[in-house]
């Protein structure tokens, strides 16, 4: 499996079939580029334009929104519903998680959470290879937050996302409030990374992406 992030919330997965997913497009006046790629699927965690930019993908891909729970292209996608903030949605509305098994990984897209995960939402997460967590704050969790969330869930790889470049003027925080005093980091040199099932670390690492 091939992960390659495109900025903010969004990467291209693609799978040892070659079936390509794209997670939480953006409109391009969010400060990056959206390549003009054919996909297969489409993961949206809500409806905000940094996230929902469905028509800049390019072909005809199935579209996943909200608690859904489907196979396809031989790979299985489930969204558990949760909140854009931690009043319930009242301020920013709701927020879809997606898991995604594929190649013998299961990966876990938070999307903007906003909020601490209780154990029920815990339990229906269940254990995960590779978690895609919002970092930056103000609009997500922050980088307390989502450290908690690292240790309930405890997956082998952990991407942060969602944060504060150079790309982009939101008022978040850049991804080093959140990697200070931990020890487990691998900074790439690329946006790109290349992962097997039989290549996972043992223990949590969290991987930085190079924006590209």
């Amino acid at each position: 499996m091939r992960i390659k992030w495109l900025g903010h919330s969004s990467f291209l997965i693609e799978s040892e079939r070659g079936i390509k997913i794209i997670t939480d497009p953006f409109d391009e006046t969010l400060g990056y580029k959206l390549p003009r790629i054919k996909v297969n699927i489409v993961t949206v965690s809500h409806e905000h334009f940094d996230h929902n930019y469905v028509r800049g993908i390019k072909g005809r891909p199935v579209v996943f929104k909200g608690p859904v729970k489907r196979e396809s292209h031989k790979m299985e996608f489930q969204g558990i519903s949760t909140y854009h903030d931690s009043v319930f949605g009242s301020k920013r509305g709701t927020n879809t998680i997606f898991i995604i098994k594929a190649d013998g990984l299961k990966l876990c897209h938070l999307g903007d959470l906003g909020h601490i995960l209780d154990p029920d939402k815990l339990a229906e997460i269940g254990s995960v290879d590779i978690l895609f967590i919002p970092v930056g704050g103000f609009y997500t969790i922050d980088s307390t937050q989502a450290s908690q969330i690292i240790n309930d869930i405890k997956p082998r790889i952990t991407i942060p996302m969602h944060y504060k470049t150079e790309a982009i003027k939101f008022s978040i925080d850049p991804v080093e409030a959140f990697l200070s005093n931990k020890d487990n980091i691998r900074r790439l040199e690329s946006n790109e990374l290349e992962i097997r099932k039989d290549t996972l670390p043992e223990n949590n690492q969290i991987f930085v992406f190079q924006y590209e």
